[in-house]
């Protein structure tokens, strides 16, 4: 992205924001002056959901946008869940009335080819990159 690009009034949704390439997005989209939805459920490259203590992945990319001065929220509800959905994109609108931009992000790491994979595990790759992204 060129340093010229200004997203000043922009309302984004970033979903698997709290680390990789989603936590890019979402600094980069702050800093060139987006307000953002940090979206990400903590869980971890497995698809596993540890009991979190303390700050989210997503309150910790919120925290980091505010200190560089940006406007952000954090939000840990599941795109595999429609109304978690509805409910980031409710909560946006209650904080700043728009919604201009969405990064569809989230996503899984199940690091077997198709043929050892369990039918449990490609149903929840199939519910976070496909599914979520209908969400």
């Amino acid at each position: 992205m060129s340093a010229d690009i200004r997203f000043d009034g922009r309302v984004a949704i970033v979903t698997g924001a709290g680390g990789g390439l989603g936590r890019s997005h979402a600094l980069q989209l702050a800093a060139r002056g987006a307000k953002v939805l940090v979206n990400d459920l903590g869980a971890a490259r497995d698809g596993s959901v540890p009991g979190v203590v303390g700050e989210s992945a997503a309150d910790k990319v919120v925290a980091e946008i505010r200190a560089a001065g940006g406007e952000a929220l954090a939000n840990t509800g599941s795109v595999t869940d429609p109304l978690a959905v509805q409910a980031m994109v409710d909560q946006a609108m209650a904080a700043w009335g728009r919604v201009d931009i969405l990064v569809n992000n989230a996503g899984i790491l199940r690091d077997k080819s198709f043929s050892k994979m369990t039918l449990d595990d490609f149903r929840l790759l199939v519910d976070v990159h496909l599914m979520g992204a209908v969400y």
